[in-house]
């Protein structure tokens, strides 16, 4: 099967753990430019910008810069993305807050999960474990924050064609959001994993439990109004129909879920919906839709690319910058190794140079001593 289509919306389950419980003037339309991730990107992204400038605190900047990064990730700009949750991760090192540092640390991975640096992504994922131990038993936050880790392991084997080991992970994350008092935004991530379960069952060729977890993506969808997630859900069970030769059905499903997520700029869902509009289009002998379709899949995938080879070379440019940190710390400490060595030599000589002039004394003593003692026998 073809690779999988990838999807991002469950980053907002570690935005919200930043706006949970904040009370200052701005929440209400915090708030608001968080409900509006999914259909509306650029407005939230409107409303973060201006938020961020007159922001209060450093928790509150890492919120805003989250909310930025989301956005600009649920519009597939990665570049822009990227640069907003390092800041969040910079500025999370200033804080003694264990949720806050796992959750920017798992936004991170899944940033690079998104740009398939898988290595990169579970590397992360193991620093924020060390975080997440540190939440305590029965907080809520504990649970999210290890479904949404337990997700985004999964999206990783499932993105290198391991579906098995990817259900295990997706399973084990839906316990978890289970655990979680149901909000709007848990039924939106569950949404999202119930539909990469869905690919893995669409992958093990076990049909009926794939559009069983399909059917469920789209209700919890429904239950947040995420047009975009249930745009999504749907281009799943239309992949079940074309499977099955149900063409038309196929295309009445799609052409709803492009009327669903028109407003959200995701060019990767429209890639995944115009090409699967083209592939039926093009089995029902329809040349002149196929053709349609096609020409717009093709740009959607130019303009991804293009997304992708910016966001490598900001990923590039940070792992330098972070090179060049950490070979200054390495210098620093050996610079401080020589300064020691040297002031320990010093003292050493010194120390040595003391006790050489103190025996020479006591011998030159000894000798005048005896030259009397020869003397005056």
């Amino acid at each position: 099967m073809k690779r999988l289509i990838k999807i991002l919306p469950l980053f907002l389950v570690f935005f919200c753990n930043f706006t949970k419980a904040q009370k200052t003037p701005d929440s209400v339309l915090i708030k608001k430019a968080k409900l509006e991730i999914y259909d509306n990107p650029d407005h939230t992204i409107k409303i973060g910008q201006q938020l961020l400038k007159n922001s209060p605190d450093v928790k509150t900047s890492i919120t805003l810069y989250m909310l930025l990064s989301t956005a600009n990730i649920a519009k597939r700009n990665f570049e822009a993305s990227l640069q907003y949750i390092l800041k969040a991760k910079e500025l999370s090192q200033k804080t003694n807050d264990p949720k806050s540092q796992a959750g920017v640390l798992i936004s991170v991975a899944i940033q690079y999960q998104q740009m398939e640096l898988f290595s990169k992504c579970l590397e992360t994922l193991n620093e924020a474990e060390i975080y997440i131990e540190k939440i305590p038993e029965k907080n809520p936050e504990k649970y999210i924050e290890t479904a949404a880790s337990y997700a985004i392991r999964g999206m990783v084997y499932k993105s290198q064609s391991n579906s098995e080991i990817a259900l295990e992970k997706f399973l084990i994350s839906i316990q978890n959001y289970e655990k979680v008092p149901m909000k709007k935004t848990t039924y939106s991530n569950m949404s999202v994993v119930y539909y990469n379960i869905g690919y893995c069952y669409l992958n093990l060729n076990q049909i009926d439990k794939a559009q069983e977890a399909f059917l469920q993506s789209v209700n919890d969808a429904r239950k947040n109004s995420a047009k975009s997630l249930e745009a999504f859900a749907l281009k799943g069970i239309a992949e079940i129909h074309k499977q099955k030769y149900e063409n038309q059905s196929a295309i009445n499903l799609l052409l709803k879920a492009e009327h669903l997520c028109k407003n959200t700029g995701d060019i990767t869902l429209n890639e995944g919906l115009y090409k699967e509009l083209a592939d039926n289009y093009l089995a029902m002998g329809q040349q002149n839709l196929y053709q349609q379709y096609n020409k717009k899949y093709l740009e959607m995938r130019f303009q991804i690319k293009q997304n992708e080879l910016k966001s490598i070379n900001q990923v590039i440019d940070n792992h330098n910058k972070e090179t060049t940190l950490k070979s200054e710390k390495l210098k620093s400490y050996y610079r401080y190794l020589e300064m020691s060595a040297v002031l320990l030599g010093g003292i050493f000589i010194i120390i040595l140079l003391y006790f050489i002039l103190k025996i020479r004394k006591q011998n030159k003593r000894f000798h005048k001593e005896i030259q009397q003692m020869i003397r005056n026998p």
